[in-house]
């Protein structure tokens, strides 16, 4: 049972690292001719980003590899054999933390490379060394409190439940739900500085939209997200009466008030829609899956591994091979977000008037230039990874005339994350 858990990990590394590959070669050749939706220096830089942004994913899926056999292999093992505590609530959530807090520490070179080396290198990142230390610190404290109680939950329902794998699901999609509830608040309140849109006529704009689709909110919010990155986004967070629509502050800078109310009528699509209870579904029905799986393994397992089955050894194995199904789960949920992208759109183009479309299409430009997003990609590379149209098909389907591209690049693919 072992070496079919390692092949099949091994297949998912392979099959990421294939795309990778191929995505890498498809941009470096697809750079080398006529520049699509970028002028032709953007246009390179963008495949130059897109490129380096491959290598590195690449460098970490397998280091990740690496990782993954060492702890199935002895990783697992050293922590049940070096950790002790008298208290069975304590002891699985130390080692629980552990294998948490080691994963954390190793992933902090890919992090700081990320930051301070590719997106300083293409114009991304505004933050400090400091401001940077400062977020990873409270994402890590955050973790070890909040993920210690969620550990601690998870023991008891294993210990006092036969079908402890159904109602530990229950307990985790919950918990996924009420992150997303809390997230606009949290972000606020450890991250992100949000203020109230001072902008009278635009939030009157914004409100007038949200009436026209029934979203209720608790304000239209600024977020400085300047200070630690130049790239242009929006999301609306929350349920119920919490929601909140918070707009970058760089998208403010960037867009006009008609892209910008043309953007918010694409988010508020989904909303019309319930997209977002539909990802949401697709995330339990993930979750479910996983702990289907994993709360009938078979006892020669823990036994190849030499580990005793406590519940400890259970969470880290879900936590290893979690990132497995989300890869077979993401042509599916890319496949359902892509319709929900395009029925989006065209809400967001109704909402904006009769040149709704423009403005939308003139918005989404923007934000491949701005975001320096390489707007082809390998086929393969959009089936495994894209959660959104390719922008150049989203504009087709807007009835946008693309007349800065030819009949070769449409084939290329391109995603914008609104």
């Amino acid at each position: 049972m072992l070496m079919i858990i390692i092949g099949i990990y091994t297949l998912y590394v392979l099959i990421t690292m294939y795309t990778s590959v191929m995505q890498i070669g498809f941009i470096n050749q697809a750079k080398r001719k006529d520049a699509v939706l970028l002028n032709d220096a953007d246009f390179v830089k963008a495949g130059n980003y897109a490129m380096a942004k491959e290598k590195m994913n690449l460098a970490s899926a397998f280091v990740d590899y690496l990782f993954f056999i060492a702890w199935m292999g002895i990783g697992v093992k050293y922590l049940q054999e070096n950790i002790f505590f008298e208290n069975e609530v304590l002891l699985n959530i130390a080692v629980v933390m552990g294998f948490i807090v080691i994963n954390s520490v190793l992933s902090l070179p890919f992090a700081y490379y990320e930051k301070f080396v590719l997106d300083v290198e293409f114009g991304f990142n505004k933050s400090t060394l400091g401001l940077w230390i400062k977020d990873t610190l409270i994402s890590f404290v955050m973790t070890l409190v909040f993920g210690s109680l969620v550990v601690w939950a998870i023991y008891g329902i294993i210990v006092n439940y036969t079908l402890w794998w159904l109602w530990s699901f229950l307990f985790i999609f919950s918990v996924v739900i009420l992150i997303n509830m809390l997230y606009p608040a949290f972000r606020a309140t450890f991250f992100d500085k949000l203020t109230p849109l001072q902008d009278e006529e635009l939030d009157d704009k914004i409100k007038e939209l949200m009436d026209k689709t029934g979203f209720v909110s608790s304000g239209v919010f600024v977020s400085d997200a300047s200070k630690r990155d130049a790239r242009l986004n929006a999301y609306f967070g929350g349920f119920g009466k919490a929601k909140r629509v918070v707009l970058f502050d760089t998208l403010i800078e960037k867009l006009t008030t008609k892209e910008l109310l043309a953007v918010l009528g694409h988010e508020l699509g989904h909303f019309a829609h319930g997209d977002i209870y539909k990802n949401i579904g697709l995330v339990g029905a993930m979750l479910f899956v996983m702990f289907g799986l994993f709360g009938n393994l078979p006892d020669t397992l823990y036994m190849e591994m030499g580990l005793s089955p406590e519940p400890y050894v259970l969470m880290i194995l879900l936590m290893l091979f979690m990132p497995v199904l989300g890869f077979v789960m993401m042509p599916i949920m890319g496949i359902v977000s892509r319709h929900n992208e395009y029925a989006a759109d065209k809400m967001g183009s109704e909402l904006g008037g009769p040149a709704g479309a423009v403005q939308l299409a003139n918005a989404l430009k923007k934000l491949v230039t701005e975001n320096k997003s390489f707007p082809l990609s390998h086929p393969l590379y959009i089936f495994f990874h894209y959660t959104h149209p390719p922008v150049l098909e989203r504009l087709k389907e807007l009835g946008v005339d693309i007349n800065d591209t030819s009949s070769s690049s449409l084939e290329g693919k391109c995603e914008a994350n609104i």
